[in-house]
């Protein structure tokens, strides 16, 4: 099976839930991450700021920011360019490409002083490997972050056997 078949499969199956079905079985992925060590353990966490098929992470991005954590997220800048940008709460929110909410704070360039990365993905398997939605952005900007620990987070219904992988795929350290 090829990347864009996998990808079509996942997407057959998200299509399943409603949007109300899809956030209520993040909430228990959203609690296993609070509670990961490695997340109680950053100080500075490049997270996501979820679509509406994919994990929901709006509430937990508030709660660790307000806990006192720097949180980053990802803004589009360009075809397949990605930047991360500091979260400073709601107000530091525009809709940007595809839809997503992007932050407009400041530019965050200290990519070694990241702690964790919270990683969206359409699939994962149990060795890490990670299909993403096929322009790269992820798996383009990860390889500069070397010292980065790698969480990657799917519903169950996300997990396979083999991910499809290329030398130019950044594999995960941990998936919930």
């Amino acid at each position: 099976m090829n990347k864009r078949e996998l990808g079509q499969i996942i997407r057959d199956r998200k299509r399943r839930f409603t949007s109300k079905e899809l956030e209520e079985l993040s909430t228990q992925i959203m609690e296993k991450l609070e509670l990961n060590p490695k997340v109680q353990d950053a100080q500075i966490i490049m997270m996501y700021y979820s679509l509406p098929d994919e994990v929901y992470t709006h509430e937990m991005v508030d709660k660790l920011y307000h806990g006192g954590k720097t949180i980053l997220l990802p803004k589009v800048v360009a075809d397949g360019i990605m930047e991360i940008r500091r979260y400073e709460g709601q107000k530091s929110l525009r809709q940007g490409a595809f839809g997503i909410m992007e932050p407009i704070g400041p530019l965050y360039t200290d990519f070694s002083s990241i702690d964790l990365a919270v990683v969206p993905g359409m699939s994962f398997d149990k060795e890490g490997n990670r299909l993403g939605r096929g322009k790269g952005y992820y798996d383009r900007f990860l390889i500069q972050l070397t010292t980065t620990y790698k969480l990657g987070v799917c519903f169950d219904f996300q997990k396979t056997d083999q991910v499809p992988c290329e030398v130019t795929d950044v594999k995960m350290d941990e998936v919930l």
